[in-house]
């Protein structure tokens, strides 16, 4: 991938004989080698590639804030910059019970033209090498794909935009609203956009638009299925969904309107773009549930045709089982 770096620099979090966590500063930013570059690389494709992020925007009063401001402004250099940063984020960190060791990845860089901040906890682990003589030794290393405790802002945006509610993006972690509280804290940073939501609304928008238009089961159905196609291409590609680019792909309704026209018209609260959320958009093409024992999932088509559902008894009805299912419900009789 194309990626320039510009500067990048790590600091460790490590335990000392009180079982507390204290910063140990490495003296200089790293050097722009190809070993730094790589580095920030595969951090930078492991967080795109990363479910679940939660998207944000400073607290105006924010101290994170004004020094990276200083630092845009050339009054604060990026080694200062980075020890003002570890110094708040272990105190942030040790008021949490996960408080964990952990390398600190500070990175500056510029991919695609646009220019990022990033800032990760990353877990080392254990492993073992072969030497030339063949001999074994243990080593350490950075397990970047298992990092959850990261955020990267986009400083391009953040420049030109102040006022976004999504210049800031960070990992919501194996724990839940724990670490985004407080990676928000350590930022001093609010919950800005609700890609949920925006999936959520979408949904919403493309059923009532289908309702509006009276398309008949088998045109809803087609319809839903080439907005669930479009959205899981984005998502796996890593881009975003693009309402107005969605709906040039979708038919416009009998009267000429088209899926984007509907929603401004309707006041639906869609950003022009924001991320696609898999689960929710798996909603237009299938029903899913669990519980009780009990995960049941099929494809949307299939209610009214093969699979009936009776609201009264709460029962639902299927007609022809998968041959894998029937010939292990067989067996158990």
């Amino acid at each position: 991938m194309s990626l320039h770096l510009s500067n990048v620099i790590l600091h460790q979090l490590t335990k000392n004989d009180q079982d507390e966590l204290v910063v140990n500063y490495r003296e200089h930013a790293l050097d722009n080698d190809t070993s730094s570059e790589s580095l920030v690389a595969e951090l930078h494709r492991v967080f795109h590639s990363k479910a679940g992020k939660g998207f944000g925007s400073f607290q105006s009063d924010s101290d994170f804030q004004q020094w990276l401001q200083e630092l845009r402004r050339g009054e604060r250099d990026f080694y200062d910059f980075s020890q003002v940063c570890a110094q708040r984020l272990n105190q942030e960190i040790s008021k949490y019970p996960f408080a964990e060791e952990g390398t600190l990845v500070l990175a500056e860089y510029q991919s695609l033209a646009t220019d990022y901040l990033f800032i990760g906890l990353l877990p080392s682990n254990h492993s073992l090498k072969v030497t030339e003589g063949l001999e074994i030794l243990s080593t350490d290393y950075l397990d970047i794909t298992k990092m959850d405790i990261a955020a990267r802002i986009d400083l391009s945006r953040y420049d030109t935009d102040k006022d976004s509610n999504r210049y800031l993006a960070y990992i919501k972690g194996r724990v839940g609203r724990k670490v985004a509280d407080f990676f928000l804290d350590f930022m001093q940073a609010e919950v800005g956009l609700d890609t949920k939501q925006q999936n959520l609304v979408l949904m919403q928008a493309v059923d009532d638009f289908c309702a509006d238009s009276q398309l008949d089961k088998e045109e809803t159905n087609n319809y839903r299925k080439q907005v669930a196609e479009y959205c899981n291409e984005q998502i796996k590609s890593g881009d975003e969904v693009f309402v107005k680019e969605l709906s040039g792909e979708l038919p416009a309704s009998s009267d000429g309107t088209s899926f984007h026209q509907f929603a401004q018209e309707q006041g639906y609260e869609l950003e022009e773009s924001f991320p696609g959320d898999r689960a929710t958009v798996r909603k237009l093409t299938k029903y899913v549930g669990a519980g009780g024992g009990l995960n049941v999932s099929f494809d949307s088509l299939l209610l009214g045709e093969r699979i009936f559902y009776d609201p009264e008894t709460d029962t639902l009805t299927i007609k022809g089982t998968p041959p894998n299912l029937r010939d292990q419900l067989s067996r158990d009789r």
